[in-house]
C-alpha cells in the first residue's frame, strides 16, 4: 500500500500554490458524499451556474472501451460521485484490466483535484487496495465511494476496512480495520461511506465463502460500521438483527415451461433457499435529521433472496434494531390492471399480459406479480445503486426493483415507524432527490418506461420485447418526474431526443438518428438547486437542466451516447456543476 503524487505543475508555481492550499482552512463540503447530505436529498442550497459550456474534463475511467467491448456497447459500471469542497474536487479513477470473468483484474484510486488559475489540476492519487467482489456475471459493478469528514477523507480498502487520509498530500493518516489486524480478502467495503454532522462514517461490510462465482455459495455474514471522529468502532452483525427474516426456503418462481404466468388461479411457486439475510450492495447508510436512526437494507443472499428483502432502522448509538419493514406483498398494481389505473401490463391473455383465467380467475389475480401469484415486492438487486432517502417529514423513500411492471420498479414510501405509505411505479437503481419549498416537499426522480425487455418474462413469445407495439396504452417513454409527498404526479419532463452522437478527437459532433423512442435517462442521484432546477444525465450523453414546472431550460451534449449504469451529479458551492459520461468528469459552468 503507497501513496503515489502525481503533480501536473512544476517549480515555484506550483509549490506556492500548494502552499496557499494547505495554510487556508477550507469552507465546508459543498458535496461531502453521495446524493449530498446524510438523508442523501441531492439538494443543496446555491443556484448552479448555467450549462453553457465545459470548463473541465477528466477521464478517470480510462477502461470504458474494454468495459463496452465485453458488453455489448454497454458501460455497466456504477460510479463515485464528485465530492466537492471549497475549491478542490474528489474522484476517484481506475486502472488495471477489464475481465468479465472477475472485477479483481482492476484497481481504484482516489484524487484530489483542485482548481488552478481556472485549471482542474491533480495534485495527488492515493491508491487503494479496496477491490469489489463478484464480476459481471453476477451484477453490474459495485460502487467504490469515499467520504469527506472531520477535515479528512475516508476511502474503501480491503477487507472490510477504510482508510483516513490526509487531504493535502493524500497520505495514509491511518487504516481502520474493525477486524484487527487481519485483513480477510474476502471480506468487502460494499457501500458508499455516510458521514452524519457529528463526524460519524457509517458504511456496510460482506463476508463471502470465497471470491468465486458470487450466488454459487451462501453468503458468511455483513455487517454495519460506525467510525466515530476518534476512530472508535461499534459495529453490529446483519445476521439474525431481523427475526421476521425469512432462513431456510424461500417461495421461487413458476417456471417457463408454465407460461404465461400465473399457471392457475390458486397456483403458488416451488420454495427454492433463500440464503443469508445479508446487506446488500451499493447502499449507503440514511442518517435520520435528529441524527439517531440509520436506514439501510438486507435482502436474501440467493437470487430469489431480492424478492425478499426488508428496510431496516437502527440506532446509530449502538446499531441495534429499532424496526424492520418488508418490502414483499406491497402493490396491486400487477395481472388486469390497466394503465389508467397505474398498471403496466397488457390486458390478461394478451401478448405480454397474465394468463386469461374467466372471469372469475381475472378477479383472484387482479392486480398480482404473475411471476409468484402473490402481491408485488419490492426487490433489493445487487446491480443496483439505489440508496434511501429521508423527507423532511421523517418518511423514507427508497427505489425498489420489480420485474413485471417492465422492470420499471417502485419508489416505495414508509413512516418513521416503519409503515408503508404507498408507491410510484418506477424506482429502480434510482435515489430520489428532494426540493423542500415553503411548507412541503416534492420529490425528484427519473421515470422510465423501458422497452427491449419483455413485460414480466424473458419468453419473447409471451413477453414481446417491443413495448410500443403491443402496449400501446404503456409505450416506451423516458422522463424525469416530480412527485408531492403522497407520490401523486406534479410535473413530467420527457427526453422526446432521437439522435445519438458521439464527441470526435477534434471536438466536433457526429450524430445519427436512430433512437426513435429517445433515451432513457441514466441519472441515479439527480441534482436539485436552490430554484428547484434538476440537472440530470441522459443516455443520449446530455447533461440536462429542467425547470419547475417540467419545461427545459438548458441542455449541453457532452462525450457520448451510450447505454450506461446510472451515474450521479453533484454540485460545488460555487455553483459549477460536476457530470459523468463515458468515463469522464465533466465540469460545466456559464
Amino acid at each position: 500500500m503507497h501513496t503515489r503524487r502525481t503533480p501536473l505543475i512544476v517549480g515555484a508555481l506550483f509549490a506556492a500554490a500548494a502552499a496557499s492550499l494547505v495554510a487556508v482552512v477550507p469552507p465546508a463540503p459543498s458535496w461531502p458524499q453521495w446524493a449530498q447530505n446524510p438523508q442523501h436529498t441531492g439538494f443543496l442550497d446555491v443556484r448552479a451556474q448555467d450549462l453553457n459550456r465545459i470548463i473541465a474534463d477528466f477521464v478517470y475511467d480510462p477502461l470504458v472501451p474494454q468495459e463496452q467491448a465485453l458488453n455489448g456497447g454497454d458501460l455497466l459500471v456504477h460510479y463515485q460521485v464528485p465530492l466537492v469542497e471549497g475549491n478542490d474536487v474528489y474522484m476517484e479513477s481506475k486502472a488495471g484490466n477489464y475481465n468479465k470473468g472477475t472485477y479483481s483484474s482492476q484497481s481504484w484510486h482516489q484524487n484530489r483535484l483542485t482548481w488552478v488559475n481556472g485549471v482542474l489540476t491533480k495534485v495527488w492519487t492515493f491508491d487503494s487496495d479496496w477491490v469489489a467482489p463478484g464480476s459481471q456475471n453476477d451484477f453490474w459493478e459495485p460502487v467504490y465511494h469515499a467520504v469527506l469528514a472531520n477535515g479528512f477523507i475516508y476511502d474503501p480498502g480491503q477487507g472490510g476496512t477504510i482508510f483516513r487520509l490526509n487531504k493535502a498530500d493524500g497520505s495514509v493518516v491511518k487504516r481502520i480495520n474493525p477486524f484487527g489486524k487481519m485483513i480477510n480478502p474476502n471480506t468487502y467495503t460494499v457501500s458508499p461511506l455516510t458521514a452524519d454532522n457529528a463526524g460519524n462514517v457509517y458504511y456496510n461490510v460482506l463476508r463471502l465463502q470465497d471470491n468465486g462465482p458470487f450466488y454459487s455459495q451462501d453468503a458468511v455474514d455483513s455487517w454495519i460500521v460506525k467510525v466515530a471522529p476518534d476512530d472508535s468502532i461499534t459495529m453490529r452483525s446483519y445476521t439474525g438483527m431481523n427475526p421476521a427474516a425469512p432462513t431456510g426456503l424461500c417461495p421461487g418462481i413458476f417456471d417457463d415451461s408454465q407460461l404465461p404466468w400465473p399457471p392457475s388461479a390458486n397456483a403458488v411457486p416451488p420454495m427454492v433457499p433463500c440464503g443469508l439475510q445479508r446487506v446488500a450492495l451499493n447502499i449507503a447508510p440514511a442518517i435520520s435529521a435528529d441524527g439517531q436512526t440509520l436506514y439501510t437494507l438486507t435482502r436474501g443472499h440467493f437470487l430469489i433472496g431480492s424478492r425478499h428483502s426488508f428496510l431496516l432502522a437502527l440506532s446509530t448509538a449502538d446499531l441495534s434494531m429499532q424496526w424492520a419493514a418488508s418490502l414483499r406483498d406491497r402493490f396491486n398494481d400487477g395481472c388486469g390492471v390497466p394503465p389508467s389505473q397505474d398498471g403496466t401490463l397488457p390486458p390478461n391473455g394478451k401478448p405480454g399480459g397474465c394468463r386469461d383465467l374467466g372471469p372469475a380467475g381475472n378477479a383472484a389475480i387482479l392486480g398480482r406479480d404473475p411471476a409468484q401469484n402473490t402481491r408485488g415486492a419490492g426487490r433489493v438487486l445487487d446491480d443496483a445503486s439505489s440508496t434511501p432517502t429521508v423527507a423532511p417529514d421523517g418518511s423514507i423513500l427508497y427505489g425498489a426493483y420489480s420485474r413485471y411492471n417492465y422492470a420499471q420498479g417502485h419508489l416505495m414510501r414508509f413512516s418513521a415507524a416503519g409503515q408503508f405509505l404507498g408507491s410510484f411505479n418506477f424506482g429502480w437503481d434510482s435515489t430520489p432527490a428532494i426540493f423542500q419549498h415553503a411548507a412541503t416537499y416534492s420529490i425528484v426522480i427519473k421515470n422510465n418506461h423501458y422497452s427491449g425487455l419483455g413485460s414480466y418474462c424473458n419468453v419473447d413469445a409471451f413477453c414481446p420485447t417491443d413495448r410500443t407495439s403491443t402496449n400501446q396504452a404503456s409505450p416506451e417513454e423516458f422522463f424525469v418526474t416530480q412527485l408531492s409527498p403522497s407520490m401523486t404526479v406534479e410535473w413530467s419532463f420527457q427526453n422526446t431526443n432521437t439522435l445519438s452522437c458521439t464527441r470526435q478527437a477534434d471536438g466536433s459532433v457526429t450524430c445519427v438518428n436512430d433512437h426513435p423512442h429517445s433515451f432513457e435517462w441514466c441519472v441515479n442521484a439527480p441534482v436539485v438547486d436552490r430554484l428547484g432546477i434538476v440537472y440530470a444525465n441522459s443516455e443520449d450523453g446530455n447533461l440536462y437542466a429542467i425547470n419547475q414546472g417540467g419545461t427545459l431550460r438548458q441542455k449541453l451534449f457532452q462525450q457520448l451516447a451510450l447505454g450506461a449504469a446510472y451515474t450521479p451529479v453533484s454540485l460545488g458551492g460555487d455553483g459549477k456543476i460536476y457530470s459523468q459520461n463515458a468515463g469522464h468528469l465533466f465540469v460545466v459552468s456559464r
